[in-house]
């Protein structure tokens, strides 16, 4: 595999470097879709395949990555794959296709495809953990904990401290996913984390925990507070009168040897 993408490489060194920058077609000539298999985020060492699909079929087709050289392939069909084997962390970022069809003239080239961007990492981003509209859940009221990623795509989990198991487990197509709770059932501390939705699976860092609690909890803490605070004013006052009192006594005589 590493040798067919050295070959083509060496074929098209010429026009590499002579095409660096293509003339881009008016927006009437439709852009190409660009994908890839397994998915868009992997771990380091994985084979990874970048397919560029034209809408028609192209005889060339070029793969570019920001900040990095091109690579083309001449091909005589709508499809063309760019193979990278044993992917490292450098070669994640974006990138874009272009194909040229016949009769268009040396440099020009299709609208470009929708950025692709291929992470390659051992573990995703830490997400974070809020609840909506607040962590303090009115009486009858219920509150939806939002677990916010940077990546959309992925499946999310959400825990409940002293659960082994997932309590509610969820694929979303943006970077986050809601995970409504009862009133009732709210109250507790919660994480959650999210992961590549299939193999080879990238997971990431439990989220921070949050609390929440229910009003009754915190009238009851405000009770609990509001007690413990009468009983420190009473205490004080007590601890003041007995040494009001003892101050006031008058001094024993005290007998002379």
């Amino acid at each position: 595999m590493a040798l067919l993408l050295i070959l083509q490489l060496l074929t098209c060194w010429p026009l590499c470097h002579a095409d660096i920058t293509p003339t881009v077609l008016p927006d009437s000539y439709p852009k190409p879709w660009l994908g890839v298999q397994p998915a868009a985020v992997v771990t380091p060492g994985v084979n990874v395949t970048l397919r560029c699909q034209a809408p028609q079929p192209a005889w060339r087709f070029a793969l570019f990555k920001s900040g990095d050289t091109t690579v083309h392939q001449n091909v005589s069909q709508a499809v063309a794959e760019f193979f990278l084997e044993e992917v490292t962390p450098a070669q994640g970022g974006r990138y874009h296709c272009c194909y040229q069809r016949p009769g268009w003239g040396h440099g020009l080239w299709s609208q470009p495809s929708d950025t692709l961007e291929l992470l390659v990492t051992d573990e995703l981003p830490r997400p974070s953990l809020e609840a909506q509209p607040g962590p303090v859940v009115a009486r009858g009221a219920n509150v939806s904990l939002r677990c916010a990623g940077r990546l959309g795509g992925m499946s999310f989990a959400l825990y409940r401290e002293g659960t082994r198991a997932p309590l509610l487990y969820r694929r979303s197509a943006l970077p986050w996913a809601d995970f409504p709770l009862p009133a009732a059932q709210a109250p507790g501390t919660y994480s959650c984390y999210y992961h590549t939705p299939a193999a080879p699976y990238v997971l990431s860092a439990r989220s921070p925990p949050l609390v929440v609690r229910s009003e009754d909890s915190l009238d009851y803490t405000r009770g609990n507070l509001v007690r413990l605070g009468l009983a420190g004013l009473v205490l004080i006052a007590l601890v003041t009168l007995v040494l009001a009192d003892w101050r006031s006594r008058p001094e024993a005589p005290q007998d002379w040897i």
